[in-house]
């Protein structure tokens, strides 16, 4: 594994010990990046050195930070080539533990945690974040406190609860649970691993782009289509574009970067369609896919950044658009996607449709979850589209031949 080198904000560029656990800048409270020193592992960390490694987000261990893993098999998922779609790809993540991408981000953070001997971390969290922060921190010997929003997909408390996590429900939206993240931290102590407020979660997330570019052979595509909330694998991803044009492995072509968002819930979209460099609150946020309800993400001024550099875009999606394109993947691929992944493949129907990506251009789609997580709010969703049962009447009184 790598030694840290340093942190680097992402505003100021102000370079930061990683000697002591860190949140953000202390200056101007943004994100902070791991780096390492890549010039020095350019001529040993090759592609071929991955050969017959674990199949696990730990294969890549020279860019991740030198600690014993916390690790319950996460990343290595598959990518797998569409049934209907020639040249496009899902990059499938409900395979991970706890059934989501974060799995990955959850495990380097808890994994550095431990490292830095934290006891007590907290979260506020749409649902899948706060199952990975739970079955991590069991793994690890460490306390979690959850904040979620009481309406969570049942799956998401049940687990919660299973893994022992302290769990308080919270009548609002994730940013009323940061409120109250951020509160209960500076009174109790605990460590505070809300997105992009410490710096391993992107580090986890990163290894999405290492797989991307290992499993098509080093070659990127032309696009890759993102269910973005708070917009961590995202951000990540382009981190680890960055990290191996340092190392070697790849040219400076990127893919286009695509946000998609709910309608219901769309500040980087409107954000980009203003041109602007930062999101405004997203009042009155509404969907059924929880991942992306989040109304201002901590790291918009990197996600705007990254779609601007990469020739990408921000487009919004309806519920209705994105159940069916849930139930359509079930149906033609197999792939029981969580809501947030099916956004993706109702982007990539616009897109397709705007000409936005032609047949002949590759594009990966990620699923970032499992359906399994999901199921009340499938059902729900599935009774509320059925029409209403005709009303019965009783007829009495009628005389006639039989």
């Amino acid at each position: 594994m790598a030694a840290i080198t340093y942190l680097e904000c992402t505003k100021c560029g102000e370079h930061t010990s990683a000697d002591e656990p860190q949140t953000v800048c202390r200056n101007d409270g943004g994100v902070l990046y791991v780096r390492y020193d890549l010039s020095a592992l350019r001529s040993t960390f090759i592609p071929s050195k991955l050969s017959g490694r674990t199949p696990t987000m730990w294969r890549y261990a020279e860019v991740l930070p030198e600690a014993e893993p916390v690790s319950l098999g996460e990343g290595f998922t598959p990518l797998l080539p569409s049934r209907e779609y020639a040249n496009v790809y899902i990059k499938d993540e409900g395979r991970n533990p706890t059934g989501s991408f974060k799995a990955r981000g959850l495990s380097a953070a808890v994994t550095m945690a431990r490292a830095y001997g934290l006891k007590e971390l907290a979260i506020p969290s749409a649902g899948n974040a706060a199952g990975a922060l739970a079955a991590y921190s069991a793994a690890a010997g460490i306390t979690a406190h959850i904040f979620m929003p009481k309406d969570v997909p049942l799956a998401n408390r049940v687990e919660c609860e299973s893994y022992g996590a302290h769990i308080t429900l919270v009548d609002g939206l994730i940013s009323d649970c940061a409120r109250m993240v951020a509160e209960k931290v500076e009174k109790e102590g605990w460590f505070d691993v809300s997105t992009l407020k410490e710096p391993f979660r992107v580090e986890g997330k990163k290894t999405m782009g290492y797989e991307v570019a290992e499993q098509l052979g080093w070659h990127m595509p032309q696009g890759i289509i993102y269910p973005t909330g708070g917009g961590v694998g995202l951000i990540g991803m382009s981190k680890a574009f960055d990290e191996m044009q340092q190392l070697g492995w790849i040219g400076p072509e990127r893919p286009q970067m695509v946000a998609v968002q709910a309608a219901g819930c769309a500040p980087v979209v409107k954000a980009w369609d203003a041109n602007n460099t930062v999101t405004d609150f997203w009042c009155d946020a509404s969907t059924l896919a929880a991942g992306l309800r989040v109304p201002k993400a901590y790291g918009d001024y990197l996600i705007l950044d990254i779609l601007k550099r990469t020739g990408g875009v921000a487009l919004a999606v309806s519920d209705q658009e994105i159940m069916d394109a849930l139930r359509h993947w079930a149906r033609v691929e197999g792939i029981f996607a969580a809501p947030e992944g099916a956004a993706a493949l109702a982007a990539y129907r616009t897109l397709r449709a705007r000409g936005f990506f032609s047949p002949d251009d590759s594009v990966v789609l990620f699923n970032t979850g499992s359906g399994l997580k999901y199921l009340d709010v499938i059902e729900a969703d599935k009774q509320a589209a059925k029409p209403p049962a005709p009303v019965s009447r009783q007829i009495g009184g009628i005389i006639g031949p039989y």
